[in-house]
């Protein structure tokens, strides 16, 4: 009788482990859709990631990352997405326009975060900025809307420019609303425009080649997500041929660029990290109003500055929310 009893409990002490794993609660995964690739993207996974810290989740901890990347083809992304759809993660974080769109193709279900810089509503991501409606929310940073401004602002660095080249990402849904805005801005001022079109790293090279061939006294860069990994390539192009140029991220600014104007991208992923957290702890993102920039920054480099033989007026440099020495 003792024996038998001293094997049973010998048995349950041997399962006692393997039950003990059972019962552990499964990690949420949370799908990253992104058009660009990693190494570009550090400071901004960074940004998501502290996003999820503040409302207690840790990657590889209580919660897991899946990383999707389509190297800038953005083709690529609704397979991409139908993928993490059919992997069942919790979230799909849409990182830019095309990612965004192609999550939210492809499930009205699962929950969507993301960072768009065109119009949500009118993109149909979500019927209301204060009331999404639907499975998607996220940060929305206007990018489409800021050409207007940026043209003005290189009007007052480089009053001289009367041709301006903008050099566009064909690829993306922001681009025609992008020129639209452009356009309409140098009616009123006079600017002559030239669409340059660039998808990859070659067509970026020849891109600015022909900004050389049109003799374009400055230019305006449109904000893509591929652009924004290839920051250095074009900060470098724009150096080479002398070019005053505008971006809209301050990360163009402090790798060299003349000067940037936009809303804060890292505070975006930042708060998408934040409405991914708080939708694994139960929040319906129909329930989450779509976040708007409450700030738009000017970076001006003032030894890119001195480099091109410009000169930075009092009023410029009196509204400039930074310059970089």
């Amino acid at each position: 009788m003792k024996k038998r009893l001293f094997m049973t409990l010998l048995a349950i002490a041997a399962l006692w482990p393997f039950a003990g794993y059972a019962q552990q609660p499964t990690v949420p995964l949370v799908g990253f859709l992104h058009s660009g690739s990693p190494k570009p993207n550090v400071n901004l996974v960074a940004a998501f990631r502290n996003g999820l810290n503040e409302t207690g989740y840790v990657d590889e901890k209580n919660v897991a990352i899946e990383f999707v990347w389509s190297g800038g083809s953005y083709d690529r992304l609704p397979e991409l997405a139908a993928d993490l759809v059919r992997r069942k993660v919790a979230v799909i974080f849409g990182a830019g326009p095309p990612a965004a769109r192609a999550a939210s193709s492809a499930t009205k279900t699962i929950p969507i975060v993301f960072v768009s810089g065109e119009d949500p509503v009118k993109s149909g991501l979500v019927a209301s900025l204060n009331h999404p409606g639907g499975n998607a929310t996220g940060a929305a940073i206007f990018t489409g809307q800021l050409g207007a401004k940026q043209l003005g602002l290189l009007r007052e660095l480089a009053p001289k420019a009367a041709l301006v080249a903008m050099l566009v990402n064909p690829n993306n849904p922001l681009t025609e609303a992008v020129i639209t805005d452009v356009r309409a801005a140098a009616a009123v001022t006079g600017h002559r425009i030239e669409i340059v079109n660039a998808s990859n790293e070659s067509e970026i090279d020849k891109a600015f080649e022909t900004i050389r061939e049109l003799h374009a006294d400055a230019l305006i860069v449109g904000a893509d997500p591929y652009f924004y990994g290839r920051s250095e390539q074009l900060v470098a192009l724009a150096a080479r041929y002398m070019v005053p140029a505008i971006f809209e991220f301050r990360e163009f600014a402090t790798a060299g660029g003349l000067m940037s104007y936009g809303a804060s991208i890292t505070d975006g992923y930042r708060q998408a990290g934040v409405y991914a957290g708080q939708i694994l702890k139960g929040a319906k993102p129909a329930d989450l109003p779509v976040l708007q920039p409450t700030k738009f920054e000017l970076v001006i480099n003032l030894k890119t500055v001195k480099a091109l033989g410009l000169t930075l007026s009092p009023g410029l440099l009196a509204i400039a929310d930074e310059v970089i020495e």
